[in-house]
């Protein structure tokens, strides 16, 4: 038999490596697409595999809208004693498709005094409407009960929405006893929506059951919605020797512009003040703490703030705003209402700079206070912040556009210590490295002084980012 040509058999080991080796450089490009294709996920799941290791469990989410991450100028909810007069429960009524508390019921003992402020927008609410209406009747005297709900603002939705409101009130009203005038209502949520009251009523005995002095931190978590943390304060003061507290809680994160209050603010203590004296303190208060942040220039149509007094620490009543055993009290309110109207700008939808604008110099206080609110509103300014950029010239840009008295030739900007402009131009002595440092802190101070007076102004505001795009581009979601 005639023995195969030596080309052909393995016999022959030069021959075979060449062609293994035309055989492998055909085969090249192949492999290398594979390689390609495969060698990123290698790659990832090797840098994550110490981090998987060594990553603390973490920490379930909280309570508000899925996949979002909590706020970097987040701040941690205090602890919040038992309020006496007062208690609390919440439920999920499932105003949410996904599984999380919604409603919030509060009620007080008999005798509590109330007072309100209320969004300005000319499409107020529901609950809004209500609120006005029975704290006119009812003249802030001896109300029992507050019931809020996130998920729905039963705003924009006309007579059914009214029904629903009022329906809402009786429904607690049979339940504990009391007129339905002496119930306040509020809620948070997607505009238009007509609120099902039924769900709400369902929950009224469970909420009633579960009645304890003690989940503030559960309410204040209830509440939320695109909210990433929950907001509360709690402050101790003196009424002629009398101890007293005053908690209080708030949601808002997007449509943040009060003109009264915030999105949604509750404050509560056991002092016992007159309706007119809250009222009085809760509107000077309101000038300078709630009307004093703005995330992104859009005002709700829910804004409210209410301020229930129940009267059961024991201090002497007050009847004079002018009181002087009030001071201590005084400046504790502030100090919460401030602390919750701050937090609503550290937790702006997808802030990562928390900003306080100062204005000097002004012709009178509204004048100083407008010029503020266009600095801290500038979409322009806001972006700029969040690129770290001081960019002084759109803050010029922002103090002219209001038109307000400014003198030109002695207008200063400051950002923190280091001076931008002064004196109408570019500081003499400003250094750009210097401002780009500064501009990476997380807390920013803004200062303007512009030359024509003595009055002075402040607005809290954070930066716009990514972010605030992404929550509200799918906020129906």
């Amino acid at each position: 038999m005639a023995r195969p040509p030596a080309s052909d058999t393995p016999s022959n080991p030069q021959k075979t490596r060449a062609a293994q080796g035309g055989l492998e450089r055909a085969l090249d490009p192949l492999a290398k697409a594979v390689k390609r294709a495969v060698q990123p996920v290698a790659d990832l799941a090797g840098h994550l595999a110490p981090t998987l290791e060594s990553a603390p469990e973490k920490a379930p989410a909280a309570p508000g809208k899925p996949g979002l991450d909590v706020s970097p100028l987040a701040v941690p909810l205090p602890a919040m004693p038992p309020i006496a007069g007062a208690r609390l429960a919440t439920a999920r009524s499932g105003f949410y498709r996904h599984e999380r508390k919604d409603t919030l019921l509060m009620v007080f003992d008999e005798g509590t005094t109330c007072a309100g402020v209320f969004t300005r927008h000319t499409i107020g609410s529901a609950p809004v409407d209500w609120c006005k209406k029975q704290l006119a009747a009812n003249e802030g005297c001896d109300v029992r009960a507050l019931i809020v709900n996130a998920g729905c603002a039963n705003a924009f939705t006309g007579k059914a929405g009214a029904d629903a409101a009022r329906r809402t009130a009786s429904a607690l009203s049979r339940r504990i006893d009391c007129r339905q005038r002496d119930i306040m209502l509020a809620s948070t949520g997607v505009i238009g929506v007509v609120l099902d009251d039924a769900k709400i009523a369902a929950k009224i005995p469970q909420l009633e059951a579960d009645l304890s002095a003690d989940v503030w931190a559960d309410a204040a978590a209830t509440i939320m919605t695109t909210d990433t943390f929950p907001k509360g304060a709690s402050e101790t003061a003196e009424i002629d020797g009398v101890q007293v507290r005053i908690n209080g809680i708030a949601k808002g994160s997007g449509m943040i512009a009060p003109d009264m209050a915030t999105m949604l603010a509750f404050i509560v203590t056991d002092a016992t003040l007159a309706p007119g004296v809250l009222q009085s303190l809760l509107a000077l208060y309101t000038r300078t703490t709630f009307n004093s942040v703005t995330v992104d220039g859009d005002t709700s149509t829910n804004d409210t703030c209410l301020l229930f007094a129940t009267g059961a620490a024991g201090a002497p009543r007050i009847a004079r705003a002018g009181d002087r055993r009030l001071a201590d009290f005084k400046a504790k309110l502030e100090k919460v209402m401030h602390s919750l109207a701050t937090q609503l700008v550290r937790d702006g939808e997808g802030a990562s700079k928390f900003v306080r604008v100062n204005v000097t110099g002004a012709s009178s206080p509204a004048s100083a206070r407008k010029i503020a609110k266009s600095i801290a509103e500038s979409p322009l300014v806001k972006t700029a912040i969040a690129g770290e950029d001081a960019n002084w010239g759109r803050i010029v840009m922002a103090v002219g556009k209001t038109e307000e008295p400014v003198d030109r030739e002695h207008l200063s900007i400051r950002f923190g210590d280091l001076v931008a402009a002064e004196n109408g131009a570019v500081a003499r002595g400003y250094d750009e490295a210097a401002m780009s440092a500064y501009m990476k802190q997380a807390e920013l101070e803004i200062s303007v002084d512009v030359g024509v007076g003595r009055a002075s102004a402040h607005v809290y505001t954070c930066d716009l980012t990514h972010g605030y795009i992404s929550i509200n581009g799918d906020y129906r979601s």
